[in-house]
C-alpha cells in the first residue's frame, strides 16, 4: 500500500480523482435541491390556482355542493370557516394531514345548498343533547390539532395581521403553501397544499386548502438521483483513468532521468549526460540542471584527479633527491651536502602546506570572521624584503588572516621573481570595497594567460626550474582564499609594464 502511493503517478491520480469526486457530490446535492425546490413550487402554484378558483366561486355565492374543485377528479380541497369547522371537502378525501385541519367529513352548520340557510352557521344545528356532546368533542380535537399543526411555510403572523381586512366577495393577496399527504379513493400520495382566505357575502371568512400532487417532484428528483449515481462513479473513474495516463506520460522523461543516473553512479562514467525531453516543462528544464551538474561534477572530478598527480610528480622530485643525497651520505659521509639537503626538506615543507591548504579550500572550509587592516598587513608582508614599496591607507576587511598574509606573501614572492628592480604594494578604498594592488617593472603577463596562471601547478616559463619557479600553486592559491573571502583576485598590466594584480575584497 505504502508502494502503491509512494508514488507521484498515484498521488495525482488519487488527488484529482477526489477532488472531482468532492466536486460531483456538492454539484449533485445542488442540483437536487433546485430540482425539488422548482417542482415544489411548479406544485404550489397548481394548488394555488385551484384554491383561487374555488375561492372565486364562494365569493360568487356558489353552493358548497356545487363547486367545481370539489369533484372526483381534482385534487383534495377542504373548506373551512373562521371558527376552524370544515363546511366543505373533496369527495373521494379519505384521509389529509398537513393543512388547517384533518378532518375529512364536512359538518356545514346548514344545508349546502342553501347559501342563505348557511349565512348564520351558529344557529342552524339541532340542539341535540347527543350531538351537543359529540361537538364538545370534536372541539376538543380540533384545538389539539391546532395546537400541534405545523407552520405553514411562505406565510408569518406579522403577514397575516398586516393584510387588511377582506371586503365581501373578496379574495386574499396572500397564499401559505405547506407540504403534507392525503387520501382519496384508497390512492395515498404527498401534496403540496396552497391556502386562501375568501370573504363571502352570507357564510362569513372562508380558507380554502388546495393540494396539488408531488409525484412528479418525487419522480424526477428518483431519476436524477439514479442518474447521477451511476454517471458521477463512471465520470470519477474516467477522471482517475485519463489522469493515470496523462501522469504517465509526463513522468516518463523522469522514469527515463533516474534509469540513466542510475547507470552513471553503477559505471562511474560522468561523460553520460541524461535525456533531455524536446519540451520546455520543469522536467525539461530538471534534465537540463542534471546534466550542468553531472558537467560540474565531472569537471571537479577531473580537476582533483589532475591535482593529484600534478601533486605527485612534484613531491617526487623533493623526496627523490632528498634519499638520493641521505642515501650518499650514509655511504659517504664526507660528500654530505647538508645545505641541500635541507633545502629539499623546506622546498617539500612548503609543499605539503600548499597542498594541505589547497585541500581545505576544496572541501569548502570557511574563513574566520576577524577584523584584518589590509594596511598593517601589507606593511608587515613587505618588511625584510628588498624592493618593495607600500602606499597604504586603512581599510579593514573580515576573514583569516593567515589566509590573507599568505595571499599577499604569495603575490610579493611572485612579483620580486618577475620584477627587473621593484615591486609596489597599495592599498585603496573603492566604494564598498577595499582593493590591495601588488605590481613589478617586470615583462608582464600576456593577456592569453592571465587566467591561466591562475590553475594549479601552471607555470609559464617552460625553461625555469622547479627550485626558481616553485611548483606552480601560490597564484591558486590565492585566487581561492580570495573567492572564499567573497572577493577577486585579477591581473592585468601595471604603468610601469610589468604584472598588476588587484586583490578586491568587501569592506568590514
Amino acid at each position: 500500500m505504502n508502494r502503491l502511493f509512494g508514488s507521484v503517478r498515484s498521488r495525482a491520480t488519487l488527488g484529482a480523482t477526489l477532488v472531482v469526486a468532492v466536486a460531483l457530490f456538492v454539484t449533485g446535492a445542488a442540483v437536487l435541491q433546485a430540482l425539488r425546490s422548482n417542482l415544489t413550487a411548479e406544485a404550489g402554484t397548481q394548488a394555488e390556482g385551484t384554491a383561487r378558483a374555488v375561492a372565486s366561486e364562494l365569493a360568487a355565492r356558489t353552493p358548497y355542493d356545487q363547486l367545481s374543485g370539489l369533484g372526483s377528479k381534482s385534487g383534495p380541497v377542504q373548506v373551512v370557516d373562521e371558527d376552524g369547522n370544515l363546511v366543505a371537502a373533496s369527495e373521494d378525501l379519505q384521509r389529509i394531514s398537513g393543512t388547517v385541519t384533518d378532518r375529512v367529513e364536512p359538518r356545514p352548520s346548514s344545508p349546502s345548498s342553501s347559501p342563505s340557510a348557511s349565512a348564520s352557521p351558529s344557529q342552524s344545528a339541532p340542539a341535540r343533547e347527543d350531538d351537543e356532546d359529540e361537538d364538545d368533542e370534536d372541539e376538543d380535537d380540533e384545538d389539539d390539532d391546532e395546537d400541534t399543526e405545523t407552520p405553514r411555510s411562505q406565510s408569518t403572523p406579522e403577514d397575516e395581521e398586516s393584510e387588511p381586512s377582506l371586503a365581501p366577495g373578496e379574495t386574499g393577496r396572500q397564499t401559505t403553501f405547506s407540504s403534507g399527504a392525503a387520501t382519496m379513493d384508497d390512492d395515498t400520495a404527498d401534496y403540496r397544499f396552497a391556502a386562501v382566505d375568501v370573504q363571502t357575502h352570507d357564510r362569513g371568512l372562508l380558507t380554502v386548502s388546495a393540494g396539488a400532487p408531488l409525484a412528479a417532484e418525487h419522480s424526477a428528483v428518483r431519476t436524477a438521483l439514479t442518474v447521477m449515481l451511476i454517471g458521477f462513479p463512471l465520470l470519477a473513474a474516467l477522471v482517475a483513468g485519463m489522469t493515470w495516463v496523462v501522469t504517465g506520460r509526463a513522468l516518463r522523461p523522469v522514469a527515463g532521468i533516474r534509469e540513466e543516473m542510475a547507470a552513471i553512479t553503477a559505471s562511474e562514467d560522468l561523460k553520460r549526460r541524461v535525456p533531455e525531453p524536446g519540451t520546455h516543462d520543469e522536467i525539461a528544464r530538471l534534465a537540463r540542471t542534471t546534466n550542468e551538474t553531472l558537467a560540474a561534477l565531472e569537471t571537479s572530478v577531473e580537476r582533483q584527479r589532475r591535482f593529484v598527480a600534478d601533486a605527485s610528480h612534484e613531491l617526487r622530485s623533493p623526496i627523490a633527491s632528498l634519499r638520493t643525497q641521505l642515501e650518499v651520505a650514509a655511504a659517504h659521509p664526507e660528500l654530505l651536502d647538508l645545505d641541500g639537503a635541507v633545502e629539499d626538506t623546506v622546498r617539500l615543507q612548503h609543499l605539503a602546506a600548499d597542498l594541505l591548504l589547497l585541500a581545505r579550500l576544496d572541501a569548502g572550509e570557511r574563513p574566520v570572521d576577524a577584523r584584518v587592516d589590509l594596511a598593517a598587513l601589507a606593511r608587515e608582508e613587505a618588511a625584510g624584503r628588498t624592493g618593495v614599496t607600500v602606499d597604504a591607507e586603512s581599510a579593514e576587511v573580515a576573514g583569516s588572516r593567515g589566509q590573507l598574509a599568505r595571499v599577499l606573501g604569495n603575490l610579493l614572492d611572485n612579483g620580486r621573481r618577475h620584477a627587473r628592480e621593484t615591486v609596489s604594494v597599495s592599498v585603496r578604498r573603492e566604494g564598498d570595497r577595499a582593493v590591495l594592488a601588488v605590481a613589478d617593472d617586470g615583462d608582464g603577463v600576456a593577456e592569453a594567460d592571465r587566467e591561466r596562471i591562475f590553475e594549479r601547478f601552471v607555470r609559464l616559463d617552460a625553461a625555469r626550474s622547479r627550485d626558481d619557479g616553485g611548483a606552480g600553486l601560490g597564484l591558486a592559491i590565492a585566487r581561492d582564499v580570495a573567492v572564499r573571502h567573497g572577493g577577486t583576485l585579477t591581473v592585468g598590466a601595471a604603468p610601469s609594464g610589468g604584472a598588476l594584480f588587484e586583490l578586491r575584497l568587501p569592506l568590514a
